[in-house]
């Protein structure tokens, strides 16, 4: 089995082996992945950190053992901190990073990187210092950066810069944790859920205090949360359908 990293800034992983095909979600720099199929100039992937699968194109792909891709990607990771920062080569180019890059891949890219870097994990409450960071990020089906994010992407992300490792999609996210009963319940950081007609969960949002919710909705915003689900300030009107609300740390 062959394992790969991801040596650019952004690498969208795509449904189907076409670019004209669905993003399904993202590469960072320094997300590493197992190659499980090949079909033209495409590569079939599952992503090491999250176990996500979908295709990129082969050309976007840097080679690399094992050992290497489990210890960079998975046990020893170091995310980059700022919105936008940059990596240089050898040949003294640059290379763009975004927040949430694992620059910990830099020294075995033989890049350099200087600016700031967190990791392990962090308190709950850094939780919301990191979410605030995509505040007014447009809203990108499968995107997972300050340029353009989904609401899963925007969650996943803001537990993974802290330290702690979730799903991709929001009906996986909904299986984490301990269920909470009342939104008064809920510290800053839990995690609300909210499902369509047919009970499918088909979002999900940072809690915050006094009943608010920081989520990816248009783009990156915050709006009054009750018992019913989301009430948009904007229109005042209820957005989304309130199904769970989770406990993951």
């Amino acid at each position: 089995m062959e394992y790969g990293i991801c040596h650019l800034s952004i690498v969208p992983m795509r449904k189907e082996n076409n670019h004209r095909s669905e993003m399904v979600s993202q590469l960072l720099y320094g997300d590493c992945f197992k190659i499980i199929g090949t079909k033209k100039e495409w590569l079939q992937i599952t992503t090491l950190i999250d176990s996500y699968t979908g295709w990129i194109d082969n050309k976007q792909s840097h080679a690399i053992e094992e050992s290497i891709a489990k210890k960079v990607g998975v046990e020893t990771p170091s995310y980059a901190t700022q919105l936008i920062d940059y990596l240089e080569t050898q040949n003294n180019e640059l290379i763009a990073l975004v927040l949430g890059s694992n620059v910990k891949a830099s020294s075995h890219l033989k890049h350099i990187y200087q600016g700031s870097q967190t990791t392990g994990k962090k308190e709950k409450s850094n939780l919301l210092k990191i979410a605030s960071l995509y505040l007014n990020t447009p809203y990108l089906w499968g995107g997972k950066t300050p340029m353009g994010i989904d609401c899963s992407g925007l969650t996943q992300m803001t537990y993974r810069i802290n330290g702690y490792n979730i799903p991709r999609d929001a009906s996986q996210q909904s299986l984490l944790g301990e269920t909470l009963s009342f939104i008064d319940e809920s510290e800053p950081g839990d995690l609300a859920f909210f499902d369509d007609d047919e009970g499918n969960i088909i979002h999900v949002g940072l809690l915050l205090q006094n009943h608010h919710i920081l989520h990816a909705h248009g783009n990156v915003r915050i709006d009054r949360v009750d018992q019913t689900g989301i009430y948009n300030i904007e229109t005042q009107q209820h957005s989304h359908k309130l199904r769970i609300i989770k406990k993951v740390i």
